[in-house]
């Protein structure tokens, strides 16, 4: 199916950050993650607005749902990041669902990572973030950040980095890496193990964080620590309030399962104290970077 599209800006063809962009109370907490990323990264930015056009009406016909507001929120980011002495591009998008508009929009600028905002509303049975929320994960071609807003906007000075293997964490680490370099903030590298752990459980651990700290070069202050707990959302959870930001990555097996609400990156999003960047890498993307390092 042909999506059109309404082009605002023409960008300079480098890798592309996309950032959907709806509600105008998180918008500007939003775009400051979006330019911390960039910024670190050399990225375009691409701010996307998907217009929702009803299955009655040809998808041509999406300039007439558009309204003063929209465009207005669009340029009112955009504006932010042009200020920062980045590149933008600001896109709206007339698609049958705002899903299906984003992962059109992935494709078509070839984008390295989406960055969505999250409002972290009570689980439901058949959904796990939000209904496009989960199926932007599951579909998109590209690395997913997901921010959960809760607290006021503010300076990040400290940033917690929960610890873990997989693809889904080095997302994060390389993220909270970029994000802390460009606020010049403290990093603290934290694993958790079950309370029944032995020396040599404890010996990997250090052994863990010490190679979760390669991303982080640049940073000023960077520390490890080990805690014990059955509950790693809870211990994960009671540190929050420490941080100005908690960057993890998503549950290994995805967050697309409905048996997975209640672990740990969807415990951590919803009851952090601080704002929450939850880090999401596709099979796909993982495979070919192991091909491209062999």
């Amino acid at each position: 199916m042909t999506v059109h599209t309404k082009q605002m800006n023409a960008n300079t063809g480098r890798g592309a950050l996309l950032v959907p962009v709806a509600n105008p109370e998180t918008a500007d907490r939003l775009t400051d993650t979006a330019i911390d990323l960039a910024s670190d990264r050399s990225l375009d930015v691409v701010l996307l607005h998907v217009v929702e056009v009803p299955a009655q009406l040809p998808l041509s016909e999406g300039t007439r749902l558009v309204d003063d507001e929209e465009e207005a929120l669009l340029s009112y980011a955009a504006r932010s990041v042009r200020e920062a002495g980045l590149s933008v591009d600001r896109r709206i998008r007339f698609a049958r669902d705002t899903a299906t508009g984003i992962v059109g929009a992935a494709e078509e600028h070839g984008a390295e990572t989406i960055l969505m905002g999250w409002r972290g509303r009570p689980p439901r049975r058949d959904v796990v973030l939000g209904s496009y929320l989960d199926r932007v994960l599951k579909n998109a071609p590209c690395d997913v950040l997901v921010k959960r807003i809760r607290a006021p906007g503010g300076p990040i000075d400290s940033v917690l980095v929960p610890v873990a293997r997989g693809a889904h964490n080095e997302l994060a680490r390389e993220s909270a890496a970029s994000i802390a370099r460009q606020n010049d903030a403290s990093v603290l590298l934290l694993h958790v193990l079950p309370a029944n752990s032995d020396d040599s459980d404890r010996e990997r651990a250090w052994t863990l964080l010490r190679e979760a700290r390669s991303p982080f070069d640049g940073v000023a202050e960077i520390d490890e620590g080990v805690t014990e707990s059955d509950h790693v959302a809870g211990a994960i959870t009671d540190r929050t309030s420490e941080y100005d930001l908690t960057v993890l990555g998503a549950t290994e097996e995805g967050l697309l399962h409905r048996k997975l609400l209640g672990t740990v990156s969807d415990g951590v999003g919803r009851h952090a104290e601080n704002t929450v960047l939850i880090a999401h890498r596709p099979l796909s993307r993982t495979s070919r970077l192991a091909r491209l390092v062999r």
